[in-house]
């Protein structure tokens, strides 16, 4: 399905803000050089599920209303960043220079990540509040008339019981200061049980979490499949092959753990069962941002007949994981200026692990991610009835 890309704001228009946690990493740099060449029209919304016909009359921020900036405990500027995409085949070659000037807008927003380990100079509140200070200055030296915090930095390992993680501490900041969270990776965010209360309290949107954008995003499909045909899925087995900072992050086996926990409960949501096998994760630097995954699918037909069916993913996990920031971003900014609050089960169709309640098969997510963009029209109140 296509479509054309949205149309400039309007100079009156508001602005929105994006602020990426891991804002120099792959994902946000193809995410921010994504969003510009879509609006100068050097490239179409490909990816972009929020600038297909069904969401175009949603009132989401356009494109070219949205600001970057976030947090990051690495320096590489943007520009450079951007080079070295290019260069691995990341981003097509000569968009960082045809995006040079967006790049580094964004890239003068972008404030001190942390903690780092054994860092111990601040308390975690301290950290928080450092934290929503820097949202709450970006929004008010841009004129925005919002934002939306976007975690997207390296997968974290579970945290150690009684301490806030780092994804949790930029997660309160988030609600501190009084910005829509989402949560794109695995890491614990608001999920830890000490910011329960906040989020309930704070009366804004968030969404997560892990985006479901290769493996799962094909077991969500073959899943329901399998038991629509009443076909017995007695075994299924992945393999990933990536390398980058995601690669090197998942190396650490607590990491990978807590990956592959929203692989394996899209199976178990879907079938009704845990089948037999297990996903591994090998960290090949070599591929850089490429990954590959494979699946080995055993099941039973009739008269207990066994077949097999093997799948193979090879795709670039920055390149399928931006577009749905920038839909996130978009979606949870307008149900945010929609006055809705509290978990957006709704936008399951993303994520791995959704917060609420919804369904696992990706068609019904679809179908939900529609209704829900029915909500966000202007001739929808917050209830969802009409006017």
């Amino acid at each position: 399905m296509s479509a054309e890309p949205s149309l400039p704001a309007p100079s009156s228009a508001p602005r929105f803000g994006v602020w990426l946690i891991g804002a120099r990493g792959s994902v946000a740099t193809t995410a921010i050089a994504g969003c510009a060449a879509v609006v100068a029209g050097l490239h179409p919304p490909t990816g972009m599920v929020t600038e297909t016909p069904p969401f175009t009359s949603c009132g989401l921020p356009a494109l070219s209303s949205l600001v970057f900036g976030g947090h990051d405990t690495v320096d590489c500027p943007l520009p450079k960043r951007a080079e070295h995409l290019a260069a691995g085949g990341v981003l097509p070659h000569g968009l960082p220079s045809a995006v040079h000037a967006e790049l580094v807008a964004a890239d003068r927003e972008i404030r001190p990540g942390g903690p780092v380990p054994d860092d111990t100079g601040r308390s975690q509140d301290a950290w928080a509040e450092v934290f929503a200070a820097d949202i709450r200055d970006f929004v008010h030296r841009q004129g925005l008339a919002g934002a939306v915090v976007v975690n997207v930095a390296s997968t974290e390992p579970a945290p150690a019981a009684g301490t806030l993680p780092p994804s949790s501490l930029y997660a309160a900041a988030a609600l501190r200061a009084g910005c829509p969270y989402v949560n794109f990776t695995p890491s614990t965010g608001l999920h830890h049980p000490a910011l329960t209360s906040l989020a309930e309290s704070s009366g804004l949107p968030y969404a997560g979490r892990d985006g479901k954008t290769g493996q799962t995003l094909l077991r969500s499909v073959l899943g329901p499949m399998f038991l629509q045909r009443a076909l017995a899925v007695r075994a299924w087995s992945g393999t990933n092959l990536l390398g980058g900072g995601d690669g090197a992050a998942l190396a650490d086996p607590a990491a990978a753990a807590a990956k592959n926990a929203g692989k394996e409960r899209v199976l178990t949501d879907t079938l009704g069962h845990t089948p037999e096998g297990e996903v591994h994760i090998d960290d090949v630097p070599a591929l850089g941002d490429w990954k590959t995954a494979w699946d080995h699918i055993a099941f039973d037909g009739f008269l207990g007949s066994r077949m097999v069916l093997q799948t193979i993913w090879q795709g670039c996990d920055s390149a399928l994981a931006a577009p749905l920031v920038l839909d996130l971003a978009r979606l949870v900014a307008r149900a945010h200026e929609k006055g809705l609050s509290g978990p957006l089960g709704e936008l399951g169709f993303y994520f791995k692990d959704p917060v609420g309640d919804g369904p696992s098969s990706l068609a019904e997510q679809y179908a939900e991610l529609r209704r829900f963009a029915g909500r966000l029209r202007d001739d929808v109140d917050e209830r969802g009835a009409q006017r």
